[in-house]
């Protein structure tokens, strides 16, 4: 097996490929890799790992000895898989890597927004708490999470780990129906249509992944049935929610808070509605709730088991 790696730099610093350099019997790296510079770099090889470097095509006809291409990550868009399945290449992705960073930084983004611990952290720093007529600060309205609702939209492996976490916490877990989905009951919470769950839900979390019938699945329609009170948590992909209509909904306080990990463009190279100045109650974390250490070393020991696999 002939190895290069195109985007090595996605997956940190501090990992260990050892893994993959013995499944493969050693693994060229390039730290990162532009678009031009993608067919002359797997020219010659027979596998190639990528994160969010895109092949398609042009690539697969200009290297019939590419047999395999393995994703160091879950999502496949950067791939043509129509193409890739034409010219008999195997496409491997990994999955059940990040049930617990993920589920982590979804719970420490409903903590934060239910506490208003940002806000709190501001007015201690910057003067206000000193000039309080009394001992402690209320200015923001504080929801205590036992006995809210907890709507999950997606669940999945991440979806349950998010669950796991939130029955300690006292709330009550109700799943929504994607596109497509009958209502029921799964792992004994119910499943109700999503205009049901998006009235009934304290907390919002989306889990789903982000395809044509799942696209903009949050907009002003669902923002505007959602409570007044309620928080909408997105780990999972941008494209789920209208920006816009979120950034509206915030300021008009149709909506409490939001909390999110992914936007339409990533890097946001070119803005995005979600990084304005002056949108209460909303947090903003840059793709990071998958990447502890222990996570991205578990993408590189399943990277290693997929490749052994079609040996």
């Amino acid at each position: 097996m002939k190895a290069v790696f195109l985007d090595a730099k996605t997956l940190g610093d501090d990992v260990d490929l050892s893994p993959i350099e013995q499944v493969t019997g050693g693994l060229t790296c390039h730290q990162r890799t532009a678009p031009d510079q993608v067919l002359e770099r797997i020219r010659g090889f027979d596998t190639v790992l990528v994160n969010k470097v895109v092949l398609g095509r042009e690539h697969f006809k200009a290297c019939p000895e590419l047999q395999t291409i393995a994703v160091v990550a879950t999502g496949l868009n950067n791939i043509d898989l129509q193409a890739a399945k034409e010219h008999g290449i195997a496409v491997l992705n990994v999955t059940n890597y990040g049930r617990s960073t993920v589920a982590q930084h979804t719970i420490a983004l409903i903590l934060a927004l239910a506490t208003r611990l940002l806000d709190y952290n501001r007015d201690a720093r910057n003067g206000t708490w000193a000039r309080s007529d009394m001992f402690c600060l209320m200015d923001h309205p504080i929801m205590e999470l036992e006995g809210k609702t907890l709507g999950i939209l997606g669940y999945g492996d991440l979806g349950q780990g998010v669950a796991e976490r939130a029955k300690a916490f006292g709330m009550n877990i109700v799943l929504g129906c994607r596109p497509g989905q009958e209502a029921g009951s799964v792992d004994g919470y119910p499943r109700i249509p999503l205009d049901e769950l998006l009235a009934q839900a304290d907390v919002l979390s989306l889990h789903c992944l982000l395809t044509e019938e799942t696209r903009n699945l949050i907009g002003e329609r669902e923002l505007g049935l959602m409570k007044p009170t309620a928080l909408l948590i997105n780990t999972s992909r941008g494209g789920l929610v209208d920006e816009s209509a979120l950034v509206k909904a915030l300021r008009a306080g149709h909506i409490a808070g939001a909390g999110f990990d992914v936007l339409t463009e990533e890097p946001p190279r070119n803005g995005n509605p979600l990084l304005a100045e002056n949108i209460p109650n909303l947090i903003v974390t840059p793709h990071s709730a998958w990447a502890s250490r222990e996570a991205r070393q578990r993408i590189v020991g399943i990277t290693a088991a997929n490749l052994q696999s079609v040996e």
